[in-house]
């Protein structure tokens, strides 16, 4: 099929695609295209191509523009305002009952509400506060609905953009303008475009999110997709080991399939950050990478025939997750917690406080010759940072968005079996805090040398007092891994293939019970 076809009809297919079990993918169909959401949310962007270029009116199949190594620019032109305010997250369902019954509550209750299309389902949002409101205030709200049963616990806050009026998008090229209701698309005579200035394969799209600003859509084949995943998800330098790339390739076209249509109502499938998966488009590309997609095309991973949550981090720390440790889900009986060592299986095995801090040099897995996976690989499979009194406060103000003043104790309440945290508790001057799984690596970022801020590598960590000269008390945190430590562990596949595991072996290992079978 005729790929600006194939784009112009994308509307009308998408949702029979989601509806049917990706099981029954034929070898006619090949490789279907995915739509990644490359720029989510702009005012203005620009589409080019490096070769001839037309761009094309998706609706009407209309050529706008036609050019030669260079670029349109996009904008945003809006009728309407557009708001960003703080939202508090209720939850996800795919119930209409439940949307509508949990609606009609708040809304009897004299609250605000918004309702997202996501996923096949919606989330549900409650009350509306500035972006500069205080911490106080909103935690105070979040208190008060959660008493009243309209939220729980995991609620959390977000900022929500919505665009309250009409939109249009208007392109100019050489000095010509058009304004237009509806998406635009970029196809290249040479297959290679650009949004943004980052070339990519297939096409290019400038369409409309959910909350009325623009998008610019990467559309092009899932293979071709992944050759732009697998080398910024595992770099083949220094991870060049083919049966490591391979089963990286494999747990990202898992994902793929079993995501399409997740961000639908933005007019994407997937976005190109660790929200979903990191995607370079072309200038990411390998060989290495390449070939260990080319040589496992169409291969995913089942469980009882559906395709599994395929995730992924860089480095467990000597032992993954159970998905419910880290997250506010039931547990999924392949999301087990695994050691990344050749020493059993024993939760044992997970390293208490005196491993952290005896370890040789905890900034380097070089230093950990202890027969783990990871050890050869990972200079994060052991680490540590410290917080002045100064700055443990400051994080934490910044966090709860209210000045907490001193800190007097940081408490570990409850942890799991691999030994992450569960519930930590901030004892402050100005109140005592919490957070839960794995929002607390939010809650403590650390600091960098050029005095940014991160988010806390894991939350495999151990975290004490520390007395300083002047009198001031900081605090030290030991720990190990990086990401949230559920499913495949990427350093840990590259360790068990250079010790001679074959993609199969790895993948069963970090995702248990699994199947491997081909969709095309």
């Amino acid at each position: 099929m005729n790929r600006l076809l194939k784009v112009i009809m994308f509307s009308l297919v998408l949702s029979a695609l989601i509806s049917v079990s990706i099981l029954t993918i034929t070898a006619e169909e090949q490789d279907p295209d995915i739509r990644i959401g490359v720029v989510p949310n702009a005012e203005q962007l620009t589409i080019g191509g490096e070769g001839n270029f037309s761009v094309i009116n998706k609706e009407t199949g209309e050529v706008i523009f036609s050019g030669t190594d260079d670029h349109v620019l996009a904008e945003l032109d809006s009728t309407g305002t557009i708001q960003s305010n703080y939202r508090l997250q209720v939850s996800w369902t795919t119930s209409e009952s439940s949307k509508n019954n949990w609606v009609e509550a708040a809304q009897a209750e004299g609250y605000a509400t918004y309702v997202e299309d996501y996923n096949g389902g919606w989330r549900l949002f409650i009350g509306e506060f500035a972006p500069d409101a205080p911490w106080s205030d909103r935690n105070d709200f979040r208190n008060e609905v959660i008493d009243k049963g309209l939220a729980g616990t995991d609620s959390f806050w977000k900022v929500v953009t919505i665009n309250e009026g009409n939109s249009s998008v208007k392109l100019t090229f050489q000095n010509e303008t058009v304004n237009l209701e509806n998406a635009v698309v970029l196809q290249s005579d040479d297959g290679i475009v650009s949004i943004n200035g980052t070339r990519y394969r297939g096409l290019a799209e400038v369409g409309f999110n959910s909350s009325g600003t623009l998008a610019g859509i990467n559309e092009l084949p899932v293979e071709e997709y992944l050759k732009g995943v697998v080398p910024r998800e595992l770099p083949p330098v220094p991870y060049g080991e083919l049966e490591a790339q391979k089963s990286q390739a494999i747990a990202a076209r898992t994902y793929t399939f079993a995501n399409l249509g997740k961000r639908s109502s933005d007019g994407y499938d997937l976005l190109p950050t660790t929200s979903d998966q990191v995607y370079g488009g072309y200038d990411a590309e390998h060989p290495i990478s390449s070939q260990a997609i080319e040589e496992t095309k169409g291969v995913v991973a089942t469980y009882n025939d559906n395709l599994i949550t395929a995730v992924y981090h860089s480095t467990s720390g000597g032992f993954t997750a159970n998905n419910e440790d880290v997250w506010s889900s039931g547990a999924v009986e392949y999301l087990r917690g695994v050691p990344d060592s050749e020493r059993g299986e024993a939760p044992e095995n997970v390293p208490d406080l005196s491993v952290f801090k005896n370890a040789a040099n905890s900034t380097s897995l070089r230093a950990v010759k202890n027969g783990d996976f990871e050890s050869d690989w990972s200079k994060y499979h052991r680490w540590n940072f410290e917080w002045s009194s100064e700055e443990i406060s400051q994080v934490l103000s910044g966090y709860y968005n209210t000045d907490v003043g001193e800190v007097y104790e940081i408490n570990v309440l409850e942890r799991s079996d691999s030994g992450r945290v569960l519930e930590i508790e901030y004892v402050t001057e100005n109140g005592t805090f919490y957070e839960y799984k794995d929002r607390v690596r939010w809650s403590l970022p650390y600091i960098t040398a050029d005095g940014i801020e991160r988010i806390l590598l894991s939350t495999l960590f151990y975290i004490e007092p520390v007395q300083h000269d002047d009198g001031t008390v900081g605090f030290k945190a030991y720990g190990g891994g990086w990401g949230h430590g559920v499913g495949l562990s990427q350093t840990g596949a590259v360790g068990m293939a250079e010790k001679g595991s074959s993609y199969e072996d790895i993948l069963k290992h970090y995702y248990q019970g699994i199947e491997l079978d081909t969709l095309y």
